[in-house]
């Protein structure tokens, strides 16, 4: 259930507006803390709406223990803390909530989706620490990652009975990579809003179900000129690995594990937000306590 619905929301990233936010200079603590905000605001509604729409009945119906929801209820406050928090430090800058639309349908999609979010605010996270020139702003940014990345290894293991992480590193996600996975979930922002520099890239698929070693179609909308050569880059842990796109399609490498990321890129050294032209795609790769990939 947990792979098939990753899949499932992997395909809805199709819906991603490419059209890119108005830049407004450079990037500064402000800009990084909105940009947190805004996921913050997400992840907040996100458990807001589903907690007040699934009770413990239907969690217990799910095949959940009764105490699976009420800790839920405290990774939503959690949540909740995060936006009072920052909006706290932004004062009258701070951005304000958007509209969502998060495709779950019961507790075990609502808890799938949770997954993917919070494995998604981790690395964002970890990918902008490196904007934030204020050393008070970085141990308190690095104190909110560290509960998200406790949230994302508690849903991950004890909650859809898959491993708390992918290896030993993390992976940390530029700007724009993490922009087009939370653009899928918003319908519309207050145009009072302060512009971030960002944009969403088109979405990119690698097929229906995906392995490690196997050759996969790589579907998406080309920017660029069809004589360009392009790459499918894997990001896992703080590495990328380049696979060649041949006549629509690439070799997944062999080794992965976990949560991987994958882009297009123009690029066949490493992918930044300078060359990617498509992605990411969350790619959830399952491997049991002896490091041992599953397959199904």
């Amino acid at each position: 259930m947990r792979t098939s619905f990753i899949t499932l929301v992997v395909a809805a990233l199709s819906a991603v507006n490419a059209q890119p936010v108005k830049r407004d200079g450079g990037v500064d603590d402000a800009t990084v803390l909105n940009f947190a905000l805004t996921l913050e605001h997400l992840e907040n509604a996100f458990y807001r709406e589903a907690l007040a729409k699934y009770d413990e009945k239907a969690f217990e119906k799910a095949g959940f223990h009764s105490w699976v929801r009420d800790r839920f209820a405290q990774v939503g406050a959690h949540e909740a803390a995060h936006v009072q928090f920052l909006s706290s430090a932004l004062g009258s800058q701070a951005t304000q909530p958007c509209n969502y639309s998060f495709p779950h349908h019961d507790p075990k999609s609502f808890a799938a989706l949770s997954q993917i979010l919070e494995g998604v605010g981790v690395s964002a996270y970890t990918g902008a620490a490196q904007f934030i020139s204020n050393k008070d702003y970085l141990t308190a940014a690095a104190s909110v990652l560290a509960t998200e990345a406790r949230h994302a290894s508690w849903v991950a293991s004890t909650v859809n009975g898959g491993s708390g992480w992918s290896g030993a590193l993390d992976i940390p996600l530029t700007l724009n990579t993490v922009y087009t996975l939370a653009a899928s979930f918003i319908t519309s922002c207050p145009s009072t809003n302060p512009a971030l520099p960002v944009k969403a890239f088109p979405a990119v698929s690698f097929g229906d179900k995906p392995t490690p070693g196997s050759t996969a179609t790589v579907t998406f909308t080309s920017t660029v000129e069809a004589s360009t050569p392009l790459y499918a880059v894997f990001f896992t842990g703080l590495s990328q690995i380049v696979s060649p796109i041949q006549n629509g399609k690439a070799v997944i490498p062999s080794g992965l594990l976990g949560t991987v990321y994958a882009v297009v890129s123009t690029n066949d050294t490493i992918a930044n937000d300078g060359n990617i032209i498509a992605g990411p795609a969350i790619l959830d790769f399952p491997f049991n306590a002896q490091g041992q990939l599953i397959t199904y």
